[in-house]
């Protein structure tokens, strides 16, 4: 049975997945047919473990597929139940997350840390429209709250610009920025791939931040996140393949805020 979990998931790079490549590349693999009959959860030393008829379910790297708790382990298992005739790994996204952060935030934490901390230096919220008006205001509106929380709960002072040139950023509001980015406690690993999968989708390690820490809901934070792609649809229409490139993000966005939702406190 590790064999054919290893054949279900290869392929999958050892680090937080780009979702769009990741659901292309399980649309292109012969899919495999569902082998079990139930999926179902069970405390073991690991954690919390997904079990496929009573037997655990291994990463690509052959370690457990165990999480933190309960409630997320149960997730995960509906994500199993939930395959028909089927697997498919496209419709899979927290699995494919967990086996991402087990296989490789796990034993890269640093790596991984330092990877936000890139687009910290420079945040989607810096870059600021000179036009049209509507689109400036909506940014204002939607990202001025998030780099004034970042201001007063971080202390981490950003500059923003008008420009699409390249700002430096205060070593100081960089600095206070990293440190809340989490990699110490029990669960971490867990909050930093979630976080990393966040920034990476948005563009912004300060959208990811803020809902880690509850300034933003998940749905504020995708609008945050999509200000000028949402001002561009409503002028110029929607594109078939933009569409379908969003949800593949969207589905990957909300498999990781749901990881933070769901993790200790």
């Amino acid at each position: 049975m590790r064999d054919i979990f290893s054949e279900i998931f290869s392929g999958e790079p050892a680090e937080p997945i780009d979702p769009v490549a990741a659901a292309r590349r399980a649309v292109r693999t012969q899919l495999r047919k569902r082998f079990y009959q139930t999926a179902q959860v069970a405390e073991t030393a690991d954690g919390f473990a997904v079990l496929l008829d009573g037997k655990p379910v291994r990463t690509p790297a052959r370690r457990a597929l165990a999480v933190p708790t309960r409630a997320l382990a149960e997730t995960i298992a509906a994500e199993w139940e939930g395959q028909r005739e089927v697997i498919d790994p496209a419709a899979m996204p927290l699995t494919r997350l967990a086996n991402s952060i087990i296989d490789g935030v796990a034993d890269a934490r640093a790596a991984v840390k330092e990877e936000i901390g890139k687009y910290l230096a420079s945040d989607l919220l810096f870059y600021r429209a000179t036009a049209p008006a509507s689109l400036c205001a909506r940014q204002e509106r939607l990202w001025d709250p998030i780099v004034e929380w970042v201001r007063d709960m971080l202390d981490a002072r950003f500059v923003l610009t008008q420009s699409v040139l390249h700002v430096a950023q205060p070593e100081a509001a960089l600095a206070s920025a990293r440190n809340a980015i989490p990699d110490n406690g029990p669960s971490d690993i867990w909050r930093l791939g979630a976080l990393h999968a966040i920034t990476t989708i948005t563009g912004s390690a300060l959208i990811a931040l803020a809902l880690l820490r509850g300034r933003l809901t998940v749905e504020e934070a995708w609008s945050a996140a999509h200000v000028d792609e949402d001002f561009q649809m409503e002028q110029w229409g929607r594109d078939a393949l933009a569409l379908e490139r969003r949800a593949f993000r969207h589905t990957e966005f909300d498999a990781a805020a749901m990881v933070l939702m769901l993790l200790p406190n």
